[in-house]
């Protein structure tokens, strides 16, 4: 097994490709987005019974190595603050080991 970092990520599906290139930009290649999330935050509740689809949320999930996240964040955080959403990061163990690629 081997210490990794979780990244969860829940923002408008409009800005998602953003968040997206951002954990490109670091070397996080691997990444699960799902769409047309539904709940409720500082917000409100995002039911998710619009036909319009940039009012849907989409949820990002990625793992990393701990050494990423200093520089993740640095780069997040400005996408974060200008179009919204909310983003944790936490420990998780992989039990198969993350492979570390270089930026």
């Amino acid at each position: 097994m081997q210490a990794v970092k979780r990244i969860e990520i829940v923002s408008d599906s409009v800005e998602s490709h953003k968040i997206i290139k951002v954990l490109e930009s670091v070397g996080v290649l691997n990444y699960t987005v799902i769409r047309n999330v539904i709940g409720k935050g500082v917000r409100g509740t995002n039911s998710g019974d619009l036909d319009m689809s940039m009012l849907e949320n989409d949820y990002v999930i990625a793992f990393f190595l701990e050494e990423k996240t200093k520089s993740l964040v640095e780069k997040l955080k400005p996408v974060t603050k200008k179009f919204g959403g909310v983003c944790y990061i936490s420990d998780a163990m992989a039990i198969h080991a993350v492979q570390s690629i270089s930026s």
